[in-house]
């Protein structure tokens, strides 16, 4: 796969997203992401992350804490936050475990259905305000479905 596809993946399932987003506030926003995620998609400063890493990436969120493992090792862990009221959602992670303990992470986020979509600005640098990623622009985005029990 080549990455004209992976990102045309990701403008498809981002754009498919918004026509179906549905709202809600903090509790039925932080309800819906809770639970088993796994990867579909990513980029990270405008590079696609490889098809072989991206199926290795789960997402879990057990209240307000989200952890993220590769390959069942912990990549990170972090309180989440967030603000559903803005547009595009707004959410702030608080760094517990991983390379940027201690620190922020902005982003933006959206949910459809059993799809959700992040895009985080580096630790410490300004909130991400759109679902892109850019070479040069120290962004992350990843797209994740839900996992069936």
């Amino acid at each position: 796969m080549t990455t004209k596809h992976i990102l045309a993946g990701i403008c498809v399932l981002v754009f498919a997203g918004s026509a179906s987003a549905q709202g809600g506030g903090v509790s039925s926003d932080s309800a819906r992401l809770q639970g088993t995620w796994t990867m579909i998609a990513g980029a990270a400063d405008g590079t696609p992350m490889p098809a072989e890493y991206v199926k290795t990436m789960k997402r879990v969120a057990d209240g307000p804490y989200v952890t993220i493992t590769s390959n069942g090792a912990t990549f990170f862990k972090a309180h989440f936050v967030l603000a559903p009221d803005k547009s595009p959602k707004e959410i702030d992670y608080h760094m517990m475990e991983g390379p940027t303990k201690g620190a922020t992470q902005l982003g933006v986020y959206r949910i459809a259905g059993d799809t959700a979509w992040f895009s985080f600005g580096s630790a410490g640098k300004p909130r991400a305000a759109d679902f892109k990623s850019v070479p040069g622009d120290g962004r992350t985005l990843s797209v994740w479905l839900r996992s069936k029990p």
